[in-house]
Parts: structure tokens; C-alpha cells; sequence
């Protein structure tokens, strides 16, 4: 098979690149203005000749290390606390480097697709938040370089103070949500942004890390066949066709003054398409790996919806979580995600199942991965644009399950999550986690729930709360045996927790559903 052989070329390939340096070289995340993580050892590494002495020099702390065979050397820096600016120094027989303006604070990854790429620039009151963007102990680094079929050792990026004149480019919802760590805290924040618009999860995972899970293997199998069978004449003219089309759109679009749709791309070979498996991994997690951070914060899911495997969308997260925990050996570090917003048409039906659901449901039930959470986004989308604005919202709610999870802080981590449900009569009772001080209505009566009976058929019920519960009944269904709640693209919602945040969509069944995609 094809990934096989991608899988076992990789480590030679890229490694041996770097034994034939004549000069001391370090990561390009390892620059001046850089944060690394505050109280915990920090890992330090980069290349020389074969058998280079090297020494890392920082505060009062000195290292030494060898380089290997292939031109590798490590050291593991002691514990700093939170401050700056410091100097470090590494020198060897290559030369000497010297970083200036280093910071020691919160490191935190940010990845993802568009949601997560989108920019300041283009959130909802972007001139006022660039205006009071002047946070020089707030940085990012973004990473420039593209996908790669092969694991690679660096990347390009720099980091960069949040300022007026600079934060306009840097990932809203990363900005956002270090903004916030940065004011509750009072320490330096470090983001490192890895994120590509329109890209698939199993793009950021590691190959063999997906064909080590059976249930993946239908979505591999996929890719497999694609690269198979591609015909490169077949697919210039469906471009050519795509094109032909897109130009009467994009016109119809500017005369109604509507957004016009994406202009299509020419398919390459799919083993070298950005979304391949691992792809994206390769070229913009790899570099990264052992960098060390406290956590990671992931926005995607949108491209996952519609490709016809949202259902393995919950077994995909898992995997890449357990994947970078792996591959970072930080144990259990913290992984929080953004489970999908509402979009699309308004709901009409009492359940209307698909793609889109699917992943968010397949979100929620990650929330069972040890030290990890979710960033519930129900109410802040927008039905016409698949990147909604109100980045604010996103970001201050990731922080928020930071804040109260890994940073003591006094906070419900995010809004309700289902628990269990039982039946008493004709009613269905409804148990949640993270109600706060207790569940809340946004309007005088609950909308949003619809309930089933021994049929399988969904009608909208009635519901109320009752302290950190809700019942749910129909009163010509004498036997419920399973409730919805914003069980659609675009739902109707209503239940809220005391700190203001929305409620999960969820079921209490396990019925088989049929994507209407």
C-alpha cells in the first residue's frame, strides 16, 4: 500500500538532511522574542556536525549536549518562572547563536482550518480590537510553511508582539483566547498558530497513528482509491467545467451583492493534496513537535462534515489527541476544541440529522479523553457564512475552560453537556454537567427539544427546568424513549447555564442516523 511506504521513508529522509550541517542551526520556533512555558523542564533541541559540543546558556542555567549521528542535539532547560526579557546563548562548534527578548509565560498550540486561520482583521469590531492590540508580552508565531508528504524537521515563522500595526494577521481565535489567559493571569502568552483553511483532520494526523486505529480505515481506504485512480486529462476538464460555472455565479453573486462562492482549484495528484493524510501533520505539526507548551486549542470540523465520514469524526479527534499527547510526551497536556457553530437554513424539523450534527456530536462525546474540553458555539454562528465573525465569543470561551480547569480559577469550564436521562411516566428527565449555579432559559419557555416514542418518530416537545435538570414530555407520547435538543445544522436553541453559556446539542439515543447532506 501507498502509506506504507510514505510512512516508513520519512525518518531517514528528513533526519539525514540535517547530519551534513556545517553550521549550528536551531528550529525557526526557537528565534528571538520567542515565549517558552513557565514551571515545567523546557526542551530545547536543534542540529551541528556529528559530535558537536554543544552549550545552551540561559539565565543562570548551562547545558551541555553531543550531537548525535544524524547532527542532533538535546537539552532539557530547568524550570523558569514567568518574566523577562532574557538572552540565551547557544554556541558549539558551528558557531554561536545569541536569542534576545525572550519571554517565559503560557505556550499554547492553535490549530485547525479557516475558523482558526481567520484573522483579526476580519472579525466584528476589528478596528476597535486592533486599536487596543498594543500587548507586547502577547506573541505568535505562525507557521508559514505548507503541507509536506514527508515528516518535516523545520518550519518557517517568526514571532511577533500583538500590536496595532500587527495583529490584524494573527488568528482571532488564538488572539482572543490568549487575550483573555493574558488578563486573568498577568503572565506572558506565547501562541504558536498552525492552521490551513479547508482541510480535513486526518490531514493533521500522523499516518501511522490512523492506520493503527480499524475504524479509520474506511477514510484511508478512500484517499487510497482517489490517488489510485486519478487522471490528471479527467481533471483538468471537470476544472475547466467547475471554472465555466463559477464565473456565472461569481457574477449573478456581485449583481445581488451577495459574497460570490470560492473560485475552484485544479485537483492535484491526491497523495500530494494538502488534505492526504498526514499532509498537513508533516509539514506544520512535525516541525513543532517538542516544543514545549501547555496545551493545544483546535477549530475544525467544517471540511470533516461534508465529506461523508462525519460519523468517524469522534474516533478522528481522539486519534489526533492521542497522537500529539504521544508524539509531545507531555503526558495528558490539555486539549480543548471548538465544537461547530450553527449554520445553514433554520431548523424545521424536530430532527434533522446530518454531517454537520454527526461532528458536533462527535465532539461532545470526546469530551470522555481525559483533560480535555469544548468551547460550545451553538448560538455565536451565522447561517449564510461558514466563518463567523464573533471570534470574541470563541476565543473567550476556550480561555475560559483553560482558566477553570488548569488554572484554578473560579469559573463554570464551559456550558451544559449532557449526562443521562431516565423516564418517570410520560416524561424523560434530563441530567447535565456543568450547569454552575443552576440552568437557565434564555426565552419563557424552552425551545429546541423534540422527543420519540417506541416509532422512532420526533415531534417538538415541551420542557421545563427543574434546578439542574430538565423534563421533557409530548402528551400523546405515553412512552418516551429518547430526547434531542438542537439536533440540527441550524437549531433551535434555548437552555443556558448560570455563567451564560449555551447547552450542547445532544440525544440521549444511539439510533442509527442518515446524514442529509
Amino acid at each position: 500500500m501507498r502509506f506504507v511506504t510514505l510512512a516508513l521513508s520519512c525518518a531517514a529522509v528528513c533526519w539525514h538532511a540535517n547530519a551534513a550541517l556545517a553550521e549550528l542551526k536551531l528550529p525557526a520556533v526557537f528565534s528571538d522574542a520567542m515565549v517558552l512555558q513557565r514551571n515545567q523542564p523546557v526542551h530545547v533541541w536543534g542540529w551541528a556536525n556529528a559530535g558537536s559540543q554543544i552549550r545552551v546558556r540561559i539565565a543562570n542555567q548551562s547545558h551541555d549536549a553531543t550531537t548525535n549521528g544524524d547532527g542532533r542535539w538535546d537539552v532539557m532547560l530547568t524550570s523558569l518562572d514567568a518574566g523577562g526579557p532574557l538572552k540565551m546563548e547557544v554556541s558549539g562548534d558551528g558557531g554561536m547563536i545569541s536569542l534576545s527578548n525572550i519571554l517565559v509565560g503560557e505556550v499554547w498550540l492553535c490549530s485547525g482550518q479557516s475558523n482558526m486561520a481567520m484573522t483579526v482583521a476580519g472579525v466584528q469590531n476589528a478596528e476597535d480590537e486592533i486599536a487596543g492590540a498594543d500587548i507586547p508580552t502577547l506573541r505568535m508565531f505562525t507557521v508559514r510553511s505548507g503541507h509536506s508528504t514527508q515528516p518535516q524537521a523545520d518550519c518557517q515563522g517568526k514571532w511577533i508582539n500583538s500590536h496595532p500595526n500587527s495583529v490584524g494577521s494573527f488568528s482571532a481565535t488564538a488572539y482572543f483566547f490568549g487575550k483573555r489567559l493574558h488578563e486573568e493571569l498577568q503572565v506572558p502568552i506565547g501562541l504558536i498558530n498552525s492552521s490551513v483553511g479547508g482541510t480535513s483532520i486526518e490531514s493533521w494526523t500522523s499516518l501511522s497513528a490512523q492506520q493503527a486505529v480499524p475504524e479509520i480505515s474506511p477514510r484511508l481506504a478512500a484517499w487510497e482509491n482517489d490517488d489510485r485512480t486519478y487522471e490528471p486529462a479527467s481533471a483538468k476538464v471537470r476544472y475547466e467545467k467547475q471554472l465555466e460555472a463559477w464565473v456565472e455565479q461569481k457574477t449573478a453573486a456581485e449583481q445581488a451583492g451577495r459574497k460570490p462562492p470560492r473560485r475552484p482549484q485544479l485537483a492535484v495528484q491526491p497523495s500530494k493534496d494538502r488534505n492526504y493524510p498526514s499532509n498537513l501533520f508533516n509539514g506544520k505539526i512535525h516541525p513543532l513537535v517538542g516544543y514545549t507548551i501547555k496545551g493545544a486549542i483546535w477549530y475544525q470540523g467544517e471540511n470533516s462534515a461534508g465529506r461523508g465520514f462525519a460519523n468517524l469524526y469522534g474516533v478522528q479527534l481522539r486519534t489526533l489527541i492521542d497522537d500529539w499527547r504521544t508524539r509531545w510526551g507531555q503526558g495528558e497536556f490539555p486539549f480543548a476544541w471548538v465544537q461547530l457553530p450553527n449554520f445553514r437554513a433554520e431548523q424545521k424539523q424536530p430532527s434533522e440529522s446530518s454531517g454537520w450534527v454527526e461532528v458536533q456530536e462527535g465532539m461532545l462525546r470526546t469530551l470522555a479523553v481525559p483533560n480535555t474540553g469544548m468551547a460550545i458555539t451553538v448560538d455565536v454562528g451565522e447561517a449564510n457564512d461558514i466563518h463567523p465573525r464573533n471570534k470574541q465569543a470563541v476565543g473567550s470561551r476556550l480561555a475560559q475552560w483553560a482558566l477553570a480547569t488548569q488554572y484554578g480559577k473560579n469559573l463554570v469550564p464551559m456550558g451544559p453537556t449532557y449526562r443521562s436521562a431516565s423516564v418517570k411516566d410520560n416524561r424523560m428527565i434530563i441530567s447535565f454537567d456543568h450547569v454552575g449555579d443552576g440552568l437557565r432559559a434564555d426565552k419563557e419557555l424552552l425551545d429546541g427539544f423534540a422527543i420519540a416514542g417506541p416509532d422512532h418518530r420526533f415531534v417538538w416537545a415541551d420542557a421545563r427546568i427543574d434546578g439542574d435538570k430538565v423534563v421533557v414530555w409530548h402528551d400523546d407520547i405515553a412512552k418516551p424513549q429518547s430526547v434531542r435538543y438542537a439536533w440540527a445544522s441550524n437549531p433551535k436553541i434555548s437552555l443556558y447555564n448560570s455563567a451564560n453559556l449555551p447547552a450542547s446539542p445532544f440525544r440521549t439515543d444511539d439510533w442509527e442516523v442518515a446524514d442529509a447532506e
